[in-house]
């Protein structure tokens, strides 16, 4: 095995530097990515995908340099030239591991066994000398999210009574990432049972943004964000019942999508809802968000390209612009103002009712469902251990939540009569209202700030102190993601800008049910726009 700490790529036999950089359409674009002697035809043979070429191809556009740090390699970037043999699966893991090292103090992961990881590392090498056929995501080290089952390792779903569940088999989406030639990079810190959007794991310990260690991630899947913006990988997974994928990504500054509801399998992931429960990835780039979709989905059709000009994006001010704290204000006025001088429509409009819908429907649903599904996946799968149990040895806030939000005699308790209406009668209508306003003002998305305001400090989860005003924290980070979840719309996150004190702030794409790879395809276009954060100092 090369030292872990280098972190820069060389070719070998044939080759002079294996990135070395030339100049393509006025970028910087490095030379393996773009060889005139790799055809498509020759390209979609090796790696069984089609998307794995577009991706490499529009995030080798960024690059600058005339090296590239392997913990800065795109997925795609990293996977052809795994692919390619170009470099080696455990030179690749052996950097990330570095790397997950230098930033153990973000507290990332629950589980990382590094030598594991280069075990599984040396067996793809093997399998590519000895001319297995490779996959899409070859060789690619991916953190999961410790909600979700692996094998491998233990899911702890950040909660004591799990902390040695070790399931027998694979959550499907982590069997399809393994089919495709993924190897799992440890299992990532995350909001204890996925019930809070902080990260402030009082048993594993908080997660930390990379931007400001004092600062949440965002939640549940706090753990993944933080390790694909902190670049000690660059394609995750997470998980999203309200907010969970799209809440980290804005507040670390990198790219989130929560695919239309029922899209990937959430089969052997710890469970809230099945109504919103959604696997989805996190990643630097849309390309790659899109070669993850194509494995997870089964759907590696090219995506068709998109023009921004006459682009038709909506804006309801009245339910998401509304309060906003002055800097994520200045931040998206500024980022609409960039997406309208790229061609982009901005479209007007109002969606009348869409809040009490939400406050019909989102909790309502959640906090019944959870009681039933939580008790019957830890039976399914084996957990050894019983709900009562698992909520005695929760730490104090969930046990808390748990007690007033869903339990029998909680103050929030929601009965039968009252789930029933908000399943059957107001989650209906929010889809219908949503599913009129696509069709009647013709818009490709929505178009939003993310949350309300930047990443909060660690401990600040009551009132926030936005414009000289009082918000409340649940308000603050989860108003404005709810109606995508609870409607169960495809929903993209991408930066769009820093505060003045180094935070990332975040726009959210939302489209029609069922316009996935549309919404993609246009994700890579909007990036090229709203630009990338500089990363973060860890």
């Amino acid at each position: 095995m090369q030292p872990m700490a280098i972190c820069y790529l060389w070719l070998g036999s044939g080759r002079a530097e294996e990135l070395r950089m030339r100049q393509k359409g006025g970028r910087q674009v490095p030379t393996a990515l773009t060889s005139p002697t790799v055809s498509r035809r020759e390209f979609v043979a090796s790696a069984t995908s089609a998307v794995l070429l577009s991706a490499a191809a529009g995030a080798a556009g960024t690059r600058n340099a005339s090296a590239v740090s392997l913990t800065d390699l795109s997925a795609a970037e990293a996977v052809l030239l795994m692919t390619r043999g170009e470099l080696s699966v455990e030179h690749y893991a052996a950097a990330l591991l570095a790397r997950c090292a230098k930033g153990r103090a973000l507290n990332a992961f629950i589980t990382l066994d590094p030598e594991r990881v280069i075990a599984d590392a040396r067996e793809r090498d093997r399998e590519r000398r000895a001319g297995k056929p490779t996959g899409p995501l070859f060789g690619l080290p991916i953190p999961v999210k410790d909600s979700v089952n692996t094998s491998q390792y233990t899911t702890t779903a950040g909660t004591p009574a799990l902390r040695h569940f070790r399931p027998r088999e694979d959550a499907p989406i982590v069997a399809r990432l393994r089919a495709a030639g993924a190897i799992v990079l440890g299992k990532t810190n995350l909001h204890e049972l996925s019930f809070g959007w902080t990260s402030n794991n009082l048993a594993f310990g908080a997660v930390h943004n990379p931007y400001d260690p004092t600062r949440i991630p965002g939640g549940s899947s706090g753990g993944t964000a933080a390790a694909i913006a902190a670049h000690l990988a660059p394609l995750g997974v997470a998980e999203d019942t309200e907010g969970s994928i799209r809440v980290p990504a804005a507040l670390c500054g990198i790219a989130g999508f929560r695919p239309t509801t029922g899209r990937y399998p959430t089969v052997g992931c710890v469970p809230i809802s099945a109504l919103f429960d959604q696997v989805g990835p996190h990643a630097r780039s849309v390309a790659d968000l899109a070669l993850f979709d194509s494995v997870a989905a089964g759907d590696s059709a090219p995506l068709a390209a998109v023009d921004l000009r006459g682009v038709r994006l909506g804006v309801v001010r009245d339910y998401w612009f509304a309060g906003l704290d002055p800097d994520v204000e200045r931040v998206t006025t500024q980022a609409l103002a960039r997406l309208r001088g790229a061609g982009v429509v901005l479209v007007e409009s109002a969606l009348p009712g869409l809040q009490s819908l939400i406050d019909r429907s989102c909790q309502q649903i959640q906090n019944h469902d959870v009681r039933l599904a939580l008790p019957r996946f830890l039976e399914v799968y084996g957990a050894g251990v019983s709900f009562e149990a698992l909520l005695a040895q929760a730490s104090p806030d969930i046990r808390a939540t748990f007690k007033s939000d869903i339990l029998p005699g909680g103050k929030n308790f929601v009965s039968e009569a009252d789930y029933e209406a908000a399943r059957d009668q107001v989650l209906p209508a929010l889809k219908k209202l949503f599913a009129d306003y696509f069709a009647t003002q013709r818009v490709d998305a929505i178009v939003f700030p993310a949350t309300m305001v930047p990443a909060p400090k660690i401990g600040d989860a009551n009132l926030l102190d936005v414009g000289g005003r009082e918000l409340a924290f649940t308000t603050a980070v989860s108003r404005n993601i709810d109606p995508g979840s609870t409607t169960g719309l495809p929903g993209l996150v991408l930066p769009a800008g820093l505060s003045p004190t180094g935070l990332p702030i975040s726009l959210e794409f939302d489209g029609p049910a069922g316009s996935d790879r549309r919404l993609l395809a246009l994700g890579i276009q909007l990036q090229e726009v709203l630009g990338r954060l500089p990363p973060p100092r860890i």
